[in-house]
């Protein structure tokens, strides 16, 4: 038999304990929900029978494996209670952020307290032998945590000590360690998110007093034995580890070595905080981790500066694409300082370097017969000879029903679907406003379905390691099946393609972007191929931190391409992809001075290290997340001020008055090593969080060790100890060793987070750094008695209130008015226009104003406004053009219904000039066609004319002229 799990299920551990009771050979399969080899199932664990068949229900497999057990009833009411209602509440109560549920805390004192209370009468709880009823609760109560605070619950302590050490038990605990079990793992367990989407109900509160409290008294009595005697043997003074500042950080064999890369932020605009967390923060808050943990660590980024945007961005500035990039590099270099990001090399992709390996590789692929030829159809402005990107062309919407005049080439922003350039009608060049052809180029396709079966396997075995949402994305790619990608574009800004008759044609950016990860670190070192094509003995995990939109290129594409050469390239192991942050109740927008950008951040007045601090709180790890200035102030004047800065400040204050700046000797008691055995939890916490870059859960943990502190010192009272007895004296001694140790600790875990805060503290406690062991993450000694301290200074300051409200009126933009949308609209009708002709003007004019503001670059949130007024106007004006009935007339009264009941009035001369136009245009077609020129230079001359007969249609009530009449040609009727 065989147990497919995923890592840390605490049912996957039912299934093995169960196994093991029944004496039955199993073997035990660790997978992710996607995997190939567990075929359509949608649930983890799965008991898989010698017959192949599948058993996802684990009390049912439960019940399989541990067959004849008595009394059938009363253990199959206990497995429902275990599944329905106490792995639910612990999920529950076991989330933090969003998952969050109110009615999670309450709930589980009732189970817990009810539990208890039946464990009181029976040895198990079927009675006096253990059944798979015991095993199921007993599973769900192993993670760490589940009974955090818990108190005067002596029989399910008693009952969860005797199922612990069983020699099953144990055994399965060598296979499935307790330690790595988490309620977490349950999001990944199924496609719903885990058992989130379980509804707690209220009614199951039937017990009012509380079993869990969250006080250090109370959750210190879920200590074991196991864990004090562990806080006792590894309490001694840290072994200090040798750093060799490397000029140069190559891999190194039996080492673990980490390439961890941010998605290279886009060269032509200035980061917001949401870009910021997104990518670069996140992969330097890891990196510095990663370092602390000595693992051997290489992190660089740069700006990627080809393409369509920088161009766009060139001609809205009036630079060359390469000033654009000089002058918006430095932008980002200053920011990314700013933050106080530790890139190893930070470069750029508009180097000798990456056009060298672009051109490789791609001759690689064409050699390896993965690139094919095909033949597409784009626009050309022949004014500017150029074929025109799909971000130089406007034109008018060609999906029904919409008509917009300035869809762009790639998307219609009124009706929001997306667009094909050659299917605009009347499209038009940007840069020069005459209308393209279509002309045939011939460009180059990476064929994705030829090299698919081999990276559906790499996904298989590599998507443990990534985001969930990455994982999704992908299988979502993988599930449509991959179609052959364009790699190359008719632009001047690009990499050159290198095969004679192509030199005009340019690599797109998602081909050659990624590429710039192995050119930059080609700029970093001349043995960057140790890193990016490693020798057997030198394994790297690559982690590699984006936002969700940037996944398919880095699972997808990129893999695929070094798939198809084949060389052995080191390929992403963990994709770390965020959500978005919004800012405050919208988005950022640049132009319209909402939200804080990354140059914005300095000016604030609020220190880097408080910037890094919340955006790591607020990271969108799981769900769309937003950027608040109340919780900014309230985090720095709660998290930092109140607990890290006033625990850290009162421990060494005190020190410094009453033991002459000494760490004092240290006597621990019983409770000392209590105390210990938490915070070796939250240290394990922090690791098992960290080593996955769930950064907001490694926050919590560093937060909860600094309450410990202050919980710790509060309880003790060190300033009335030393005031004592020279025992009490003594005992005052040992509290403020502790604490000055506890400081140091919080340092260092705070030091990925606040780097530059974590070095004033560690000046503060007069030592150079700290240091991470992640594979016995205990509390050691880390600074000895008789350790002279420095002089303690304030490390946070309060935001006050005043201050969060200027900068919230600063930062929040101009925002346009709703009433002034609905104003320049008019209401109702018709009531703003006495003729179709006063309307059609007035839709012209509009039209007119959306090009101009969007011709000069400014942010959609600007000329969306004008685009609304647009399509209210173009509304306004159908209504006016439709023939009036009796049932329309019903709706309105007096002179309403009168004008309304009268023919709409046409302007003679307006007539004139339309019909005049449309002559000249039906010449124009007719000489077109009849010189035998091809449909791409005479249909959009074709659309035009339409364009001119239906304005008339409208003009003088009549119906639009037929489509086969554009053509010049009569059809018989029949």
């Amino acid at each position: 038999m065989i147990i497919y799990t995923n890592p840390g299920n605490p049912f996957g551990l039912k299934l093995l304990i169960c196994a093991k009771f029944a004496k039955k050979e199993v073997q035990v399969k660790t997978v992710s929900i996607n995997d190939a080899e567990i075929k359509d199932m949608k649930h983890l664990p799965i008991l898989q029978l010698p017959s192949g068949v599948q058993l996802f229900s684990t009390d049912v497999a439960a019940k399989y494996l541990l067959q004849g057990e008595t009394p059938v009833i009363q253990r199959d009411e206990w497995l429902e209670w275990s599944t329905t209602r106490l792995a639910p509440a612990l999920a529950h109560n076991m989330a933090v952020g969003s998952r969050q549920d109110a009615n999670a805390k309450p709930i589980l004192n009732s189970l817990v307290k009810f539990l208890d209370d039946c464990l009181s009468k029976n040895t198990f709880l079927t009675g006096e032998k253990l059944t798979s009823a015991d095993i199921s609760v007993w599973s769900l109560l192993a993670p760490d945590g589940t009974l955090k605070g818990a108190q005067n619950i002596d029989n399910l302590l008693r009952w969860y000590r005797a199922i612990k050490v069983m020699p099953e038990v144990t055994a399965a605990l060598e296979q499935l360690p307790l330690a790595e079990l988490s309620f977490a793992s349950l999001q990944h367990s199924n496609k719903f998110g885990g058992l989130h989407h379980i509804v707690l109900d209220p009614e199951i509160i039937d017990f009012e007093g509380q079993v869990l409290k969250d006080t250090s008294d109370n959750i210190a009595a879920t200590v074991q034995k196991e864990e004090i005697q562990a806080a006792k043997d590894l309490f001694v003074p840290v072994v200090e580890r040798e750093v060799v500042e490397e000029k140069i950080v190559l891999p190194k064999a039996g080492q673990k070595n980490n390439l961890i890369t941010s998605a290279l932020p886009y060269v032509n605009n200035v980061p917001h905080l949401g870009n910021i967390i997104g990518c670069v923060l996140s992969a330097d808050i890891f990196a510095r981790y990663s370092r602390l943990c000595g693992y051997n660590t290489l992190f660089i980024c740069g700006t990627d500066e080809y393409g369509t945007a920088t161009e766009t961005k060139a001609l809205t500035e009036k630079l060359t694409p390469k000033q654009i990039c000089d002058k918006y590099f430095e932008i980002h270099n200053s920011i990314y300082r700013w933050f106080g990001i530790g890139f190893d090399y930070f470069g750029r992709t508009t180097t000798a370097e990456q056009t060298q390996i672009v051109q490789e590789m791609f001759i690689e692929l064409y050699n390896g017969g993965f690139i094919e030829t095909r033949a597409v159809d784009q626009l050309l402005c022949q004014k500017c000879d150029r074929y025109l990107a799909d971000r130089f062309v406007e034109g008018t919407c060609p999906h029904p029903g919409c008509g917009y005049e300035d869809a762009r080439g790639d998307q219609c922003d009124a009706c929001g679907k997306l667009v094909n350039a050659i299917e605009l009608i009347r499209p038009r060049c940007k840069v020069c406003n005459t209308s393209p052809i279509i002309r045939q180029s011939s460009q180059f396709f990476l064929d994705l379905p030829k090299i698919e079966p081999k990276l559906k396997e790499w996904v298989d075995r590599a998507e443990n390691g990534w985001t969930n949402n990455a994982r999704v994305i992908t299988r979502a790619w993988l599930k449509e099946g991959l179609k052959s990608r364009c790699i190359t574009r008719d632009l001047k800004w690009g990499i050159p393609v290198p095969l004679e008759g192509y030199e005009d044609k340019v690599f797109y950016v998602w081909f050659d972007a990624p590429i710039g990860y192995m050119s930059i670190t080609s700029r970093y070192s001349n043995e960057w191929k140790q890193w990016w094509q490693p020798e057997q003995d030198k394994k790297i995990d690559l982690f590699q931190f984006m936002a969700k939109d940037n996944v398919p290129f880095h699972s997808v594409m990129f893999p695929a391409t070094l798939l198809g050469i084949d060389k052995g390239h080191t390929l992403v192991s963990h994709i770390m992809a965020t959500e978005y942050l919004n800012y405050e109740d919208g988005k950022f927008s640049k132009s319209r001075g909402i939200g804080v950008f990354g140059n914005d951040a300095y000016d604030t007045g609020i220190p880097a290290d408080v910037w890094r601090f919340y955006l790591a709180s607020a990271r969108p790890e799981g769900q769309d997340s937003s950027f608040s200035w109340n919780d900014l102030a309230a985090r720095n004047n709660s998290e930092l001020l109140k607990n890290v800065g006033n625990f850290v400040n009162r421990a060494l204050v005190f020190c410094e008055k009453y033991f002459d700046q000494t760490v004092p000797p240290m006597v621990l008691n019983e409770d000392d090593f209590t105390l210990l055995a938490l915070i070796n939890r939250e240290l394990r916490g922090y690791v098992n969080q960290m080593e996955r870059a769930r950064l907001r859960d490694g926050i919590r943990h560093l937060l909860q060790v600094s309450r410990y502190g202050n919980q710790y010192m509060q309880s003790e009272e060190p300033w009335v100890l030393v005031k004592g007895t020279d025992d009490q004296k003594a005992r005052a001694g040992t509290v403020i060793g502790l604490c000055v140790n506890f400081a140091c600790l919080i340092a260092t875990l705070l030091f990925p987070f606040m780097p530059s805060t974590a070095r004033n503290l560690y000046a503060q406690l007069n030592i150079k750094s700290g240091h991470i062991n992640p594979d016995k993450p205990q509390m050691r000694i880390l600074i000895s008695s008789g350790h002279k301290i420095a002089k303690p200074v304030v490390l946070f300051n309060k935001i006050e209130q005043t201050k969060i409200d200027e900068l919230k009126k600063k930062y929040g933009g101009v925002q346009q008015p709703a009433a002034t949308e609905q104003k320049a609209v008019g209401k109702g009708g018709n009531k703003l226009f006495n003729s179709l002709a006063e309307a059609q003007k007035a839709v012209d004019e509009q039209a007119a104003k959306v090009r101009k503001v969007k011709s000069t670059g400014a942010d959609k949130s600007v000329w969306q406004p004008e685009v609304n007024i647009l399509l209210e106007l173009k509304k306004q004006l159908q209504t006016l053009s439709q023939p009036r009935t009796s049932g329309s007339l019903s709706t309105l009264s007096g002179s309403d219904a009168t004008a309304a009941a009268q023919p709409p009035k046409s302007d003679p001369d307006a007539v004139k000039t339309l019909e005049a136009e449309i002559a000249a245009q039906g010449e124009k077609v007719r000489t077109l066609k009849g010189s035998g020129a091809e449909k791409a230079v005479w249909q959009p001359e074709v659309a035009v004319l339409l364009g001119l007969k239906e304005k008339l249609a409208k003009l003088t009530g009549g119906a639009p002229a037929a489509a086969a009449s554009a053509g010049g040609k009569k059809k018989n009727k029949k």
